[in-house]
């Protein structure tokens, strides 16, 4: 049994007026339904219903989390490639010989190292001036700390966010980096971090990965400095501290490397189950499922933890006037997603301490973070000799003051950072193509039942992996259908229809019929799902509403003889929707994870009408439809063809890509903040997910005037889809493009011939 899909496009100029619908009076019910008696919004009240679910979900999550694991940490921040590229070791930055501070008894200089994707890291090494250093430590700010704040060089020792731990830590003879992080200032009306975890996240890696490989890098420059005829190791103890972002990268880079002794975590930790409200690039897909602060803490196990609370960073992007992330805006003027950064209370540190399965890490209360009795805990968990080393603060005396710092190099550094990680998504972005072939070798094209048998597992792993599936939704309850009539014209009928899923989530929609057609069984009907797009509604596909776009193409099709089915999808409310998708994020799904059982219900409740033929329903949908077309249907078994109108393309580069000529199609610079998946670029682009519809019919619509994407990269991708069902399995017939003269809308004729075609319905123009 199978189901169509296809994509709308927008209304040229000279289309027929819209169809004429009144209102029907007395609204009875669908026979065969029990009548929808609820009031208000139907299309925002089961928006509400999927929020209501989504945090049902994470409670449950949270209190039944699966094991830890580092391998899946890695995944998750996607620390893939060789962080340990040969040879590695500091080098001076700048060429500059001379050291650019001196302390007590500890020197300061510019330093570089090579990091993973050919990433040059940045920092300040302080080191002792004479002897071996007592330990090394690697000192990590927050995003918005420069790396001489922690170093008390002057002017930035007076901005007082933290104590500066790491020229006490050199003070008291260890050696100290203090890395680069990417910072939080504004760049294309979001956060430079989010600018760069957007991208990032579309291949399969995170920021915080980039930069937990630095870290990682980093140690390894500390142990493969050797002196001495025998090659004895200068380094001994490695340990990590960190307040803010930096304590963040703590936790996850010493969880995730055993070469670490010990990590000081400052500032950061605690609950995470509100990890959607905190700014995007925060976002690890998957985290509540099994990697909570403590989970994470226990990978760390028995090596030493300590944790400062008291004292977290303070930022917010977005905010309203209550100081919470905006959850509902038109027109906004920044495009990155809201959010703040989580202050815990020492009571919501301690609950989550007491998570932890491995034993209780050291904790201290502290008034301003990186406090020396912090890190000397620390020192003392980890084994080093504290012998001879002062354990009062000493007056001024750990200041490193000469030569001042110039605000211009610091500025250039961070721009050289953001660069190095841009350029290493740009060569990423190239080798996707690659990595996606790779992905795909195992797929047979012998034949079409081959190939239909060994593409299976992909879609299995697209379901789980890519779109991600909720336990709770994977069996479905009884439809339980309610329904009144709404609208008719001279040919059709309507109805809105609510249909439950499962729990709090519902399916909404509205069903237009033929007049005069039969509903006692004596004939069956094909069925086209007409899917809207961004912020539509099913009223947009049926009449007057929003017609330069869909052409009231729900409508149109049922005057042709077919039963339509308009369903409400999930992206209507702005930042309301869009922190769905977080929420979702945050437990390993999305919100197709919601909107293919939503269409694995209405297609069941499709199939089971009288007058429907179940083994003919398509679907059909415009822009963010579209975007639907080539998710739900490989994963809806009812759906036997599928259409994409206005938004097929090559969707990993529109998504990844970042130059100059780009940028007027890529959402990595828009408003919509959600868009993102997680490593598409590796896994599934639009032919890929073109190839789990296959060998079912597939269409593309595509206006030559659509800013969606220029016509050579929507040709580039399509004609990848022609191949494999031309050349590869003989079936030429069932795939086609349709360009027309248009802008971003429906054309409705070569897909309203294909529907015909395939769905074997009689045209009315022949």
């Amino acid at each position: 049994m199978a189901v169509i899909v296809i994509g709308v496009a927008s209304v040229a100029s000279g289309d027929p007026a819209w169809p004429s619908l009144d209102k029907v009076v007395g609204r009875p019910a669908l026979a065969g339904t029990e009548l929808l008696d609820a009031a208000g919004d139907l299309s925002m009240g089961m928006i509400e219903g999927v929020d209501r679910f989504l945090d049902l979900e994470i409670r449950k999550t949270m209190e039944n989390p699966g094991r830890a694991s580092r391998q899946e940490l890695a995944r998750m921040l996607g620390l893939g490639g060789d962080h340990n590229p040969e040879g590695n070791g500091f080098e001076l930055a700048g060429h500059r010989w001379d050291p650019i501070g001196q302390g007590h008894n500890y020197e300061v200089r510019d330093v570089r190292w090579w990091s993973a994707g050919g990433i040059m890291a940045e920092g300040l090494l302080f080191e002792p001036k004479a002897g071996r250093p007592l330990v090394d430590v690697i000192a990590l700010p927050d995003a918005d700390q420069d790396p001489e704040e922690l170093g008390a060089i002057e002017p930035f020792r007076k901005r007082h966010q933290t104590y500066p731990f790491a020229a006490e830590m050199a003070r008291a003879g260890c050696r100290v980096l203090v890395p680069v992080l990417i910072n939080r200032s504004e760049y294309q009306g979001m956060s430079m971090r989010e600018w760069l975890h957007r991208v990032s996240w579309e291949l399969g890696r995170t920021l915080a990965g980039y930069e937990v490989h630095k870290i990682m890098a980093a140690v390894d420059c500390f142990k493969g400095q050797r002196i001495g005829s025998a090659g004895e190791s200068i380094s001994g103890k490695v340990l990590v501290a960190g307040w803010g972002e930096g304590g963040r990268l703590a936790l996850y880079a010493t969880a995730l490397d055993d070469r670490i002794d010990g990590a000081l975590v400052s500032g950061y930790f605690g609950p995470r189950d509100r990890v959607w409200d905190e700014p995007a690039d925060r976002t690890v897909f998957g985290l509540l499922r099994a990697h909570s602060d403590a989970a994470i803490a226990d990978l760390i196990h028995p090596r030493a933890l300590v944790i400062e609370t008291g004292h977290f960073p303070r930022y917010g992007f977005r905010l309203d006037e209550s100081g919470s992330p905006q959850r509902w805006r038109r027109a906004a003027t920044k495009r990155g997603k809201p959010g703040r950064l989580l202050e815990h209370s020492d009571e919501a540190v301690d609950t989550e301490v007491n998570r932890m399965r491995q034993g209780a890490a050291a904790v201290f209360r502290v008034q301003r973070a990186g406090a020396r009795a912090s890190w000397m805990g620390l020192l003392e968990k980890t084994g080093v000799d504290l012998r001879g080393v002062d354990r009062e603060e000493a007056e001024l005396g750990w200041i490193a003051n000469s030569p001042l710092r110039d605000s211009s190099e610091i500025g250039a550094r961070q721009k050289r950072m953001v660069r190095s990680i841009r350029r290493s998504n740009q060569r990423a972005l190239v080798d996707s193509e690659a990595e996606r072939e790779v992905f795909f070798q195992g797929v047979k094209i012998g034949n079409v039942a081959e190939y239909t048998e060994s593409i299976s597992g992909l879609r299995d792993y697209f379901s789980r992996e890519v779109i991600g599936e909720f336990s709770s939704l994977q069996e479905l309850g009884a439809p339980n259908a309610r329904t009144r009539a709404l609208e008719e014209g001279p040919k059709t009928i309507s109805y809105e229809v609510m249909i439950d899923v499962r729990g709090e989530v519902k399916a909404y929609g509205i069903l237009t019929l033929p007049k005069g057609m039969k509903q006692d069984g004596s004939e069956r009907r094909p069925v086209v799902v007409c899917q809207h797009g961004l912020e539509g509604r099913p009223q947009s596909t049926t009449g007057e509403q929003d017609y330069h776009y869909y052409k009231a193409f729900a409508t149109r099709l049922a005057e042709r003889g077919f039963v339509t089915f308009a369903p409400q999808n999930l992206y209507l409310g702005w930042d309301l929707f869009r922190i769905l998708q977080f929420k979702a994020n945050a437990v390993g799904c999305t919100l197709f994870s919601i909107m293919v059982p939503q269409h694995r219900q209405i297609t069941k409740w499709l199939s089971g009408l009288q007058f429907v033929d179940e083994k003919r329903i398509g679907f059909y949908g415009l822009s963010y439809g579209g975007k639907s077309a080539m998710r739900i249907p490989p994963l809806v078994n009812r759906y036997c063809l599928s259409i994409c109108s206005a938004d097929f393309n090559e969707w990993v580069w529109k998504n990844a890509a970042t130059d100059q000529r780009s940028a007027s199609y890529s959402y990595a610079n828009k408003g919509e903040y959600e868009i993102f998946e997680f490593d598409l670029g590796g896994t599934f682009n639009y032919f890929e997910m073109a190839a789990l519809i296959c060998p079912r019919p597939f269409m593309v619509e595509r206006g030559h005037f659509d800013g969606v994407a220029p016509d050579t990269t929507v040709a580039y991708e399509f004609a990848k889809v022609r191949a494999l069902y031309a050349s590869r399995l003989g079936l030429g017939d069932r795939t086609e493009i349709e360009w027309f003269v248009g802008p971003h809308t429906i054309n409705g004729e070569k897909t309203y011939e294909f529907l015909h075609r395939h769905l074997d319905w009689p045209s009315p123009i022949d």
